[in-house]
């Protein structure tokens, strides 16, 4: 088994086998903690091999960087079967989020675990922006000011 795409991005689709991606990012910038970053997707494609017919677990989890579970770890299945004599097949899986909130600035990470193996890791770099006159923040997501 192999993971060909695992990314965090705005949006993200599977239609018809083709994984559509949106927005991939690794920074979130916020002016005021804690933050809710309002909407966002896992985007998930891995490529198995004939003889990896059946059934697979999948686990997510959020972490902080003292390893702390941010939300509840997303457990579930992916049935892998073959049609005629193709040698490989790839699994899609989208997960949405909605309101994920970060209680400070810091580092985080995407874990992925395949039957119970690490497979992946994906940063998630949370950064108070501290903005002024003529300036921009760098790169990533900002909400807006709240009114």
């Amino acid at each position: 088994m192999e993971v060909e795409v695992f990314a965090l991005c705005d949006a993200a689709t599977d239609s018809g086998g083709k994984l559509n991606l949106l927005g991939a990012f690794d920074r979130i910038n916020g002016r005021k903690f804690p933050l809710v970053h309002p909407h966002c997707a896992i985007a998930l494609r891995v490529r198995f091999d004939r003889i990896e017919e059946g059934n697979h677990r999948v686990k997510i989890s959020l972490i902080d960087a003292d390893g702390k579970s941010i939300i509840p770890g997303i457990d579930g299945n992916i049935g892998i079967k073959f049609p005629g004599d193709v040698q490989s097949v790839c699994a899609n899986m989208v997960l949405n989020m909605n309101g994920l909130k970060f209680e400070a600035p810091g580092q985080y990470s995407i874990e992925l675990a395949l039957d119970g193996r690490h497979e992946k890791s994906l940063p998630i770099n949370v950064v108070e922006a501290t903005t002024g006159p003529g300036t921009q923040p760098p790169g990533g997501f900002e909400p807006p000011p709240a009114t």
